[in-house]
């Protein structure tokens, strides 16, 4: 029979700014770096910390499960709104983004199931270009 798993804390979330290197962060894509609370992100549940550099971008990518989105330090836009620190966004099954990360930003990421990234699957396996990202307006004061 498994055994249970240790209880998992992190705390002072949206100080992490200030203590995010203390953590064992893994290169995800071109620019962003992923520390994984729990799940593989290839099956069933996962939750992990992301971290995109300034100009990082996950390219278009839908959801089969529910994603959701905790906005801990900088700001990300995507083709729906632009959101700094402190936004919960929920993304639902079958919607499709691709994300930026114009500065920087730091994220909790929960999936109910893992994205599917939408990749050409022509010859050579080139990527799709995603969309353009809307020029939506500034978000207010210093992020």
């Amino acid at each position: 029979m498994d055994e249970a798993k240790p209880v998992f804390t992190l705390e002072d979330l949206f100080q992490i700014a200030e203590w995010q290197d203390t953590l064992p962060w893994a290169p995800f894509r071109d620019g962003i770096d992923i520390y994984r609370l729990y799940g593989d992100g290839t099956s069933g549940p996962a939750t992990a910390l992301l971290r995109f550099h300034a100009g990082a971008r996950v390219p278009l990518h839908e959801h089969t499960g529910y994603e959701h989105i905790l906005v801990l330090a900088g700001s990300q836009v995507d083709e729906n709104s632009r959101s700094a620190a402190g936004t919960l966004i929920v993304n639902p099954p079958k919607t499709r983004h691709s994300v930026l990360s114009e500065t920087g930003c730091i994220v909790l990421a929960i999936y109910e199931k893992p994205v599917a990234f939408l990749e050409s699957a022509r010859a050579g396996g080139a990527a799709k270009t995603p969309p353009a990202l809307p020029d939506l307006p500034a978000l207010p004061g210093p992020v």
